[in-house]
């Protein structure tokens, strides 16, 4: 022992680690001399190993029948104070005593061999088999699992449930308007940083320029071009974009000519497709609400009133507009037979004209006739 250090040393002191270090018969071959060894020694030590078991077992099996055996004396011993009298209780009484004085001394020896084999292990030298353990053992494999690509339905229902749960969050970043704020609010709306947020955004700019609410919408187009430029520098670096967004503040408030320009630059042009989409959408509303009201025009034959009108020759469409119907017979009798056929049948099918509608006329007029001659 190293008085000045104060180690103990002396647990090296019996040290077996290689069968290499001892010197061998030259004629012997040494590779299976080794090999017999370590067979040799690992068979002791598991020999050695299993004894240990073995007592285990043992102690544990004595331990429980001591404890069984007690618990049959409690309930001997507490009938017997009761008062009952009964030789075969007595003598299983007295059975019961010897068996658990035999077994606490075969417990004790038990408990004196389990010593014993302790210390003959601790006795034991080491080798290159006992010397260490492993104390874990753990393999990682650094493998990307496979993605599955999302179909465009499983994309679509993906965005529609993000927007629904996160709406009134994606507006309120949408609206927000300083550097630092926007920056703040996706620090504690992590969720938000997606290109789900980025579409809603741009959603919501071309809502705002169809109901022509310009100042609105150039907010919100700045906040899409934002999270872009997020998602953008989030793939070139290869890393998720929750992780990234502060980066992109830290240089957009100090950035440089080029940086600041090429983001004005994406900013105009979002811009520009917002209002050319928010274009094509008025037209494409204004056609449906046409075409809405002409099928609600359409006659009984299928045609629409206002085309035949404006297809009608001119005193045809005098007589319509005077409500004159003489000057409608007088309009058609100047044409040929088969064109005044042709636009008769086209003003029936269009609704313009009924002809029931003459003969129900003159009914009326014959039954108020009739009623002021009565």
């Amino acid at each position: 022992m190293s008085s000045g250090a104060g180690i103990d040393y002396s647990v090296w002191d019996h040290i077996y680690v290689s069968d290499d270090e001892d010197v061998t018969n030259p004629y012997v071959d040494s590779a299976s001399l080794f090999r017999m060894r370590h067979r040799a020694r690992l068979e002791r030590m598991a020999e050695f190993q299993q004894r240990g078991e073995d007592l285990e077992c043992s102690v544990s099996e004595c331990k429980r029948q001591f404890e069984e055996a007690q618990g049959r004396l409690r309930e001997l011993e507490e009938g017997r104070r009761e008062g009952e009298e009964d030789e075969d209780r007595d003598a299983e009484l007295t059975k019961v005593q010897d068996e658990v004085k035999k077994l606490k001394k075969d417990d004790k020896s038990f408990e004196k061999m389990m010593k014993e084999h302790r210390r003959e292990g601790e006795k034991l030298p080491w080798d290159v088999d006992s010397i260490s353990k492993e104390g874990f053992s753990k393999s990682v494999l650094n493998i990307k699992p496979a993605t599955k690509e999302e179909t465009e339905e499983e994309k679509a229902e993906k965005h529609k449930t993000f927007v629904e749960k996160y709406a009134k969050e994606i507006k309120h970043f949408g609206m927000t308007r300083r550097w630092e704020d926007s920056q703040k609010y996706l620090s504690d709306n992590p969720h938000l940083v997606c290109a789900e947020t980025a579409n809603c955004l741009v959603v919501v700019c071309i809502d705002f320029e169809i109901d022509e609410k310009h100042a609105l919408m150039e907010q919100v187009a700045h906040q899409a071009i934002v999270m872009q430029f997020i998602l953008d520098s989030a793939r070139t670096l290869k890393v998720d974009a929750r992780g990234c967004f502060r980066q992109f503040f830290s240089k957009i408030k100090t950035a440089d000519k080029p940086y600041q320009d090429a983001f004005d630059h994406e900013l105009e042009l979002l811009k520009e497709r917002i209002r050319n989409c928010a274009q094509i959408r008025k037209e494409s509303a204004v056609k449906e609400l046409e075409e809405e009201d002409r099928q609600e025009r359409l006659g009984p034959g299928g045609l629409d009133p206002v085309e035949v009108y404006e297809s009608l020759p001119k005193e045809i469409q005098k007589s319509f507009d005077e409500k004159n119907i003489q000057m409608l017979q007088e309009a058609i009798n100047t044409l040929d037979l088969d064109e005044g056929k042709y636009h008769l049948q086209r003003c029936i099918d269009s609704g313009l004209w009924v002809p029931d509608s003459l003969e129900g006329d003159e009914e009326e007029e014959e039954e108020a006739d009739e009623e002021d001659d009565s």
